[in-house]
């Protein structure tokens, strides 16, 4: 687990958004959108599609449904 990830899952129980146990790993369970504050179009220069936690070609590691790379949500991370 990359150390951005692990940071958003401890912000993730900090906050009291569920938590499951993965094999050896805790995962946080995806956020819907809403609780993303998901939109389908990038803030400023940021996009999903810069995001590590960006599945291509349209998903989310942490958030639930169909992603646009244009879209953005407050859950963005840029690369390290």
């Amino acid at each position: 687990m990359r150390r951005r990830e692990l940071v958003m899952v401890l912000g993730a129980a900090a906050a009291g958004w569920p938590l499951a146990a993965r094999g050896d790993e805790a995962a946080a369970e995806k956020l819907s959108k809403a609780q993303a504050q998901y939109q389908d179009s990038p803030k400023g220069i940021a996009m999903c599609a810069t995001c590590t936690l960006f599945v291509a070609p349209r998903a989310c590691k942490v958030v639930d449904g169909d992603i646009s790379p244009n879209g953005w949500c407050r859950v963005y991370a840029t690369a390290d």
